[in-house]
Formats: structure tokens, C-alpha cells, sequence
């Protein structure tokens, strides 16, 4: 028996370990689909379908053991929470799911998964494999939170002090009387302020909170579904969603082009206490100016009290930024190293102008800061532009959630057909 293994099966061995060594593929490596998924990447990237949930997939957390924790706006099943394991060439199967509740926010942090319904945070402890020791009796942490019939969702980061923060956005378009309404004045003082269109912390070890406990971090945000923790200055970055309607609310003062365009949708560097302006303004990013909000008395000119925030990037309005991940990983190229990956929802109130988005941008930083333009990284989720024609209803795929593999490797999902992308870097 010790002869043949030594002739055969040992030099067999030998070799895999050298290939393997040497860094070339194993079978549980990723391999890019023929097609890369049917994505636009740039030069030397690949990508391949991970699984199809046949659900609408928001927010995503990957493990370093190759656990994926996806969660679903709606249950599935009864399952809000999908589990997957990745597998041969990094493909993944569904290997179990919990939580009877729907939502968006889900993140791992410090041996614990946290996850969101419209109107509560819970957590689950995980073991030494961050699998979750007890699906059945989460501790609830927050609860009673404010969830209107748009803007809804509970988008979720924690710092690194033992904070959760939390989008609680505004049950209205733009705080108007009538909303959405033609010629509907601005509510006085905005009211809805005291407990949504903003950013709200609480502690992420105690349980049963409810607003008393927390604090507004930050106020005069629309409605935030992508942020993250920047890592590299110890700061709290969001994507705000931009208002609508200015063309239908105030016709003479916004042409349709104008209003297909405006405003911005921003990112913002946010401090304990900073106001970013809603509903009182906008950021024009045209104009590269703050600017005084139509049910607030502007007029499209008028600029803005400076004591609202500016934002930190500007991108093009209406296009949905549902993901936001600073990349720490080694896969990818120097460039992307603390820059930050958005993922765009797409628009649907751009027409009669081309929608925009149905995409993920990579925006540049360096110490902490943004740097340089920014630049379409994976695109054509919606298949092409004519799906995306009458408000994106035919889009083929909407990405949302962005999440890293261990590899340094990029996962976006999607809440059409609940694809898992998974994006690599091919090019040694």
C-alpha cells in the first residue's frame, strides 16, 4: 500500500499544492460567466451570477467562511433573511433563511448580524463560523421607528464605538401640504424633522430603544438607503436621494429638461449635528450651488442659507443611489483602494429624458476625502435602454446592495430578480 501511494498518489498531491501556491485557480475559486453576467466592466474584470433568489434582494453581508447574508424587502416564504454558502467557482447555493420580517438594512459587525424591518433593528449572535446561533429570538435593539408610505426602508451601518446608525426618511416628497401637489406651499418648519428625514444613533448593545434613547445625528436628509462607515477617517458617509416633481409642482419656474435633471443626488461626510438642508433646499449641481426650495419661497435662483452642509459629491439627479462601500480589499487595482463603490437604483421620472443609472460608480478618494471625477464601473444591469424607457419598469435588473468577499472580491445584488453579482478582478 505504501509503494503505490508514494509512485501515484504523492506526486499528484505535490503538484496541486504547487498550483495552488503558485496562485492559480482552484475549484472554489470565482470564475467569470461567459457573458460577465451580461455587465460592462472595465479592462481586466470579470463577473459571473452567484445565485438568482427569484426575490427582491436589498442590502447584502458576506463572511469571511463564505456565508452570504441577503436581505429581502419582502419575506420569501416566510423568509426574510436568505443564507447562502459559496461553492465551486464561486457560485453559491441557499442553504437555509429566518426572520418573518421585510426590510433592507443588514450588517455584520463585532460577531453579530444586525438587520432592519420598516420599523425595528435587531441582532443575532454569531458563532465562530459568523453563522447565527439563534434564529428564532433575535434581541430587538430598536423599535416604534417611523415608516410612511414612501421612504420607508431602515438602512443600517455601525461605527467603531458601538453606535448603529439609521436612515429614517421622510414619509413626504418635498414637506409639502399637499404632496407632490401643483403649487402645494412647504408645511411651516417642517414638523415631520423631529422624527425622520435624517439620520438617527443608537447604542447597538442595548435593547428595546425607541426615539428617547437615540439621537438625531443628522437632520435635512430626504431619504438615505446607501451609507458606510469610511474607515480610513472614522466618518459616516450617505447618499441622499434627491426630491421630485419640480416640474409638476412649479411649472413656470422648471421646464421638464430642467426638472429631469435636478437636483442632485449627494453624498455627504456627515458630523454629529450637521443639517443638510431638506426640505428647506437642494443642491443644483449645474449651478454648483445650494438653492432655495420652490415650497420654501425660491424660484430656481435664489441660493440657500449657508448654514446647510455642502455636499461632498454631486452626482446627476433622479439615478437612485440604493448602495454605498468604501473598498478595503487587495483584489482590485491601487486605485480602488478607500475609494467608494455607489450602487444606482435607476431613475424613473427622468421622461421625456433619457433614464439614467442602472449602475455602479466608483468614486475616487485619498485621506479620507473624495478625489477626482467620478466613473461608471459595472453597467447595463437594466439589459439595454430600452427597458429602462418608461421608468425603468422593464429593467431587467435594479442594483441595490453592495457587499466585499473575502478576496477582496465585489458583490452587488439585485431587487428585480434577485441576482447575487459577484465582480473579480481577472488580471495578474
Amino acid at each position: 500500500m505504501i509503494k503505490p501511494f508514494i509512485r501515484y498518489v504523492l506526486p499528484v498531491m505535490l503538484i496541486v499544492g504547487i498550483l495552488a501556491f503558485n496562485g492559480l485557480p482552484s475549484a472554489t475559486d470565482p470564475v467569470p460567466d461567459a457573458d460577465d453576467a451580461g455587465l460592462k466592466l472595465p479592462e481586466g474584470f470579470g463577473a459571473l451570477k452567484v445565485a438568482t433568489l427569484d426575490a427582491k434582494a436589498r442590502h447584502i453581508s458576506v463572511t469571511p467562511q463564505g456565508e452570504v447574508y441577503v436581505k429581502l424587502a419582502k419575506p420569501k416564504n416566510g423568509k426574510g433573511i436568505m443564507v447562502l454558502h459559496e461553492g465551486a467557482n464561486g457560485k453559491a447555493t441557499v442553504t437555509s433563511g429566518f426572520g418573518n420580517y421585510g426590510g433592507t438594512g443588514i450588517y455584520i459587525k463585532d460577531g453579530y448580524l444586525y438587520a432592519s424591518s420598516n420599523t425595528e433593528i435587531f441582532r443575532y449572535k454569531l458563532d465562530a463560523q459568523n453563522k447565527v446561533m439563534d434564529t428564532l429570538r433575535p434581541e430587538r435593539l430598536v423599535t416604534g421607528l417611523k415608516a410612511g408610505r414612501q421612504h420607508e426602508t431602515k438602512s443600517l451601518v455601525l461605527d467603531n464605538d458601538g453606535n448603529i446608525y439609521v436612515n429614517i426618511g421622510s414619509p413626504l416628497s418635498a414637506c409639502q401640504v399637499e404632496d407632490r401637489g401643483l403649487h402645494s406651499p412647504g408645511i411651516p418648519g417642517c414638523p415631520l424633522l423631529d422624527s425622520a428625514g435624517g439620520i438617527w444613533q443608537f447604542r447597538a448593545d442595548k435593547q428595546n430603544q425607541t426615539y428617547k434613547d437615540g439621537v438625531c445625528y443628522a437632520t435635512g436628509l430626504r431619504n438615505v438607503v446607501g451609507l458606510d462607515w469610511n474607515q480610513q477617517d472614522n466618518q459616516l458617509f450617505v447618499m441622499q436621494h434627491g426630491r421630485d416633481n419640480l416640474n409638476s409642482s412649479w411649472p413656470e419656474l422648471y421646464d421638464v429638461k430642467r426638472s429631469a435633471e435636478l437636483p442632485a443626488e449627494c453624498m455627504y461626510a456627515l458630523k454629529k449635528g450637521d443639517n443638510a438642508g431638506f426640505p428647506f433646499m437642494y443642491y443644483d449641481q449645474l449651478q454648483h450651488k445650494k438653492i432655495q426650495a420652490p415650497e420654501y419661497g425660491g424660484d430656481g435662483k435664489k441660493e440657500a442659507d449657508a448654514k446647510y452642509i455642502d455636499p461632498a459629491v454631486a452626482f446627476p439627479g433622479h439615478m437612485a443611489p440604493n448602495g454605498l462601500l468604501f473598498y478595503t480589499g487587495k483584489m482590485f487595482p491601487e486605485k480602488y483602494r478607500n475609494g467608494a463603490f455607489i450602487a444606482f437604483h435607476g431613475s424613473w421620472n427622468r421622461a421625456p429624458e433619457p433614464q439614467k443609472g442602472y449602475c455602479v460608480v466608483f468614486q475616487p478618494f485619498k485621506d479620507g476625502k473624495p478625489y477626482g471625477d467620478w466613473e461608471i464601473f459595472a453597467d447595463n444591469f437594466s439589459g439595454s435602454a430600452e427597458n429602462t424607457a418608461k421608468g425603468g419598469r422593464n429593467a431587467q435588473h435594479r442594483p441595490v446592495g453592495l457587499a466585499m468577499g473575502a478576496d477582496g472580491s465585489l458583490y452587488v445584488t439585485d431587487d428585480v430578480k434577485g441576482t447575487i453579482y459577484r465582480i473579480i478582478y481577472t488580471k495578474k
